[in-house]
């Protein structure tokens, strides 16, 4: 089976598209509407669009303009931030969003399971944030440490029900120097359900290095938004060659 490349799009309180660092500093992108269409163009395998700011102000998701945004938008969707309920999923759901993506509230079992229970869970997935690499990794949200090794934490997402789990690394995020792959490497034959990763990937050849290790797919934003050591705004996705070889290079 063919491994899926992901593209994270991040917006922040404003509606704009943003890159981080290290889940701090942020780099403008540019107007999401514009992003989504040429994705369109270059038929991604799957989108990812995060609120980074929805769970941190304790507000809902912006339903507006998830809904504008899925007008937009021909690939599978998913979204994360700010989601609380089933009521939420729901509302997303009607508009035209596929997969519902929970940081924090992952931790809430019974949450999970209403989810599940109401969309199933390949609809359903949990974002898993680690600090520190392999083995020594440790899980964090925004409301604090997780008192769970990554990989006990994700077995038990999985027990709960969830279709899929990100793992995510914040020191790596938009270093663009490479996956966690020790930690992919620990985790993915452990669990049952589609491990993706996140955080750390900058070059083509390092989405490669996680699929090889047993990742699923390989999310990124700066793959696929920048160009060059400067960072230029670029807009890309591998060509249909250029993803199977990507592929081909995963197997080897």
């Amino acid at each position: 089976m063919s491994k899926r490349l992901i593209p994270v799009l991040l917006i922040d309180r404003y509606r704009r598209l943003v890159k981080t660092v290290s889940f701090g500093e942020r780099t403008y992108i540019g107007d999401p509407f514009n992003v989504v269409r040429l994705f369109n163009e270059k038929e991604v395998d799957e989108l990812c669009v995060l609120d980074i700011d929805a769970s941190r102000e304790g507000r809902r998701p912006d339903f507006g303009f998830m809904r504008e945004l899925a007008g937009e938008c021909f690939m599978p969707l998913s979204y994360g931030g700010g989601i609380v309920s089933p009521d939420d999923c729901e509302r997303l759901n009607r508009d035209g969003i596929e997969k519902f993506i929970l940081g924090s509230c992952a931790h809430d079992e019974v949450l999970v399971k209403n989810l599940v229970a109401t969309f199933g869970s390949q609809a359903i997935v949990a974002c898993v944030d680690v600090k520190g690499s392999g083995d020594g990794a440790s899980c964090v949200t925004i409301k604090g440490p997780i008192a769970m090794h990554p990989l006990d934490y994700c077995l038990r997402l999985e027990k709960a029900g969830v279709g899929e789990i990100i793992v995510q690394s914040v020191e790596r995020d938009g270093q663009r120097e490479g996956y966690d792959l020790p930690l992919i490497a620990l985790l993915a034959p452990r669990l049952r359900v589609p491990l993706v990763a996140l955080g750390g990937a900058g070059q083509h050849f390092h989405l490669s290095d996680a699929l090889r290790v047993g990742a699923s797919a390989a999310a990124s934003g700066s793959v696929f938004t920048f160009i060059g050591r400067l960072r230029a705004v670029l807009v890309s996705y591998p060509s249909l060659i250029e993803r199977q070889m990507i592929n081909r290079e995963s197997s080897l």
